[in-house]
C-alpha cells in the first residue's frame, strides 16, 4: 500500500510585533504536534515590528495549526517561501542560472 507523506519542512516569512520575543515564539511553535525542530532568524527590525524567517521541520506538519499559533502570537505570515513534502527531505539544488 502506498501511503502519502505530509509536509516535512516549511519556511515562512513572518511579520511579528516586538513582543513576544523570538525565544518565546520558537518555544510555542516547537511544542506543536509533529514538529521536531524550529529555527527563527531575525531579518529586519523597525519601530513596531520584526521580520523573521521561520523554518520548521517534522513529520506531517499541519500548516493550519502552525498558522493559527502564529496568529495567536499576534504575527502574520507574509509568504510561504519553501515547502518540502514526501518521505524524505529533498535539498534544493543550485541551477546554472542561479550561479
Amino acid at each position: 500500500m502506498n501511503q502519502l507523506a505530509g509536509i516535512r519542512r516549511m519556511v515562512l516569512d513572518v511579520l511579528k510585533p516586538h513582543h513576544p520575543s523570538i525565544v518565546e515564539f520558537s518555544k510555542k511553535l516547537s511544542v506543536l504536534p509533529g514538529v521536531s525542530g524550529v529555527n527563527l532568524s531575525l531579518y529586519e527590525v523597525d519601530q513596531q515590528t520584526e521580520t523573521i524567517k521561520i523554518t520548521i521541520e517534522g513529520d506531517d506538519l499541519d500548516y493550519e495549526e502552525i498558522k493559527q499559533s502564529i496568529d495567536d502570537l499576534g504575527a502574520v505570515i507574509h509568504s510561504i517561501d519553501e515547502i518540502v513534502a514526501g518521505h524524505k527531505l529533498v535539498e534544493e539544488v543550485e541551477t546554472l542560472q542561479e550561479r
